[in-house]
């Protein structure tokens, strides 16, 4: 079964695809981790203000908490719809083209997002930021242009690690700049985003030769059809709703971190950028040290299924804790959890056709803009009903325990469908030997 229709004699594997010049260029995969280095720089160091800034023109917790939800809202809807044109886009241009203009609307939104003097300013900006970004999943197309597919997972986890690396210092930098003033560090992510502008104009080089281009086509790009058509895809069946529910408890987190421990803990900007720093920093070492290893002793599908119950666990920690130390300590006890994206990257992208590594890396990425517009419909409201109990109060925790939920079922999912391909595999060796 295929993600959209065309003739099997049309297509080849990936491992077919990849020409022996794209395989044996590790410059590309360097160019393109310094790309995305650069790239969650600027987006960390936006985390731990972006809250801030919104609260300096509400006057309450509840109102910030809304407000914030509106802005983070928009965001996700434009990018949802976005993603999977600019994916399809990759495929027909190539990958550096739509990273360029990815590059140029994160400028435009950083700038503008300091520069705003109302709240509807904010979320004005953030529709347009989000329906010009899709750097993730372009970058994992390009990665996937040049890798065979058993080197994916491995390459998927150096990508992972350059997140790391960028959460390590965007949100600690974010934190220190926001202590001063909440406008400061969207000009200097304004200012990461034109210098990596620069920097793929004059030395990214293009992943995707002229022969594996494929013409665009709108019913494509359609975010619903991207989606309906990755449910489709052979060895992906119940993992994109694993993909869903796992993405929301993610995003869930994302949207309410800050907000939490400022009400919960009392922390501020740099100690929020702090705690990200330290998720950036356990990031980089599983996904860029221990994920090579782990897979020689683990398949994708088991070390995804261990990182499911790991994060299971730690969710649910991260809403009891009482002491703000604590949240720390599960960031590193959870360090399984990291190994989770990479794992499920690697079975989607493998799953797909050399052909078609952007429009589904791009309808990949629209199912997580899609958790990502449902997530701040659920995160900060929870809050916003919490915010007026005491700090040490076990339901501040709600969205963290709502959290841990989504990915039990998550995690259900997962076992009953790597079980079920087992057994279609163990059918297909017996119809061979019959």
């Amino acid at each position: 079964m295929r993600i959209f229709p065309f003739r099997q004699t049309e297509s080849m594997s990936h491992a077919e695809a990849i020409s022996p010049e794209a395989a044996k260029r590790p410059a590309a995969m360097r160019f393109i981790m310094l790309t995305v280095l650069i790239d969650m720089i600027s987006i960390g160091l936006i985390i731990p203000v972006l809250p801030v800034l919104v609260g300096t023109f509400t006057s309450s917790k509840a109102e910030q908490s809304y407000w914030y939800m509106a802005v983070t809202f928009a965001f996700g809807i434009a990018n949802f719809f976005g993603s999977p044109i600019l994916g399809a886009l990759s495929d027909r241009y190539g990958r550096r083209p739509v990273l360029l203009l990815g590059f140029c609307g994160l400028a435009i939104n950083f700038f503008a997002t300091a520069l705003s003097t109302a709240l509807w300013m904010l979320v004005a900006v953030r529709l347009v930021g989000g329906a010009m970004q899709s750097n993730i999943a372009v970058a994992n197309a390009y990665v996937a242009d040049i890798t065979p597919p058993e080197e994916r997972a491995r390459r998927f986890g150096l990508l992972g690690a350059m997140f790391g690396v960028g959460f390590i210092l965007g949100p600690m930098l974010g934190g220190f700049l926001g202590e001063h003033n909440p406008h400061l560090p969207f000009f200097v992510a304004g200012g990461l985003a034109l210098l990596n502008l620069g920097y793929g104009y004059f030395v990214l080089p293009e992943s995707l030769p002229a022969d594996r281009r494929r013409p665009f086509e709108w019913k494509r790009a359609n975010p619903i059809n991207a989606l309906t058509a990755l449910t489709q895809l052979h060895g992906a069946g119940l993992l994109v709703a694993v993909l869903a529910f796992t993405g929301l408890a993610q995003f869930i987190l994302y949207t309410s971190w800050v907000l939490y421990t400022s009400f919960k803990f009392g922390w501020t900007p740099y100690l929020n950028g702090v705690s990200l720093a330290v998720v950036g920093v356990v990031s980089v070492i599983v996904q860029g040290v221990l994920l090579g290893k782990l897979l020689k002793r683990y398949t994708p599908q088991r070390l995804a299924v261990i990182g499911l119950v790991s994060s299971t666990l730690a969710y649910f920690a991260y809403g009891a804790a009482p002491e703000g130390w604590m949240m720390y300590a599960i960031i590193v006890l959870n360090f399984l959890g990291f190994a989770v994206a990479a794992s499920f990257q690697s079975i989607i992208s493998s799953a797909a056709g050399a052909d078609m590594q952007g429009q589904t890396m791009g309808a990949v990425s629209s199912l997580n803009s899609l958790t990502s517009v449902v997530a701040p419909l659920l995160g900060p409201p929870l809050l916003a009903m919490v915010s007026h109990l005491p700090p040490g109060d076990w339901r501040t925790g709600s969205p963290f325990y709502l959290c841990s939920a989504l990915q039990l079922v998550g995690l259900v999912l997962a076992i009953v469908h790597f079980r079920g391909m087992r057994r279609q595999r163990l059918a297909a060796q017996a119809g061979s030997t019959a």
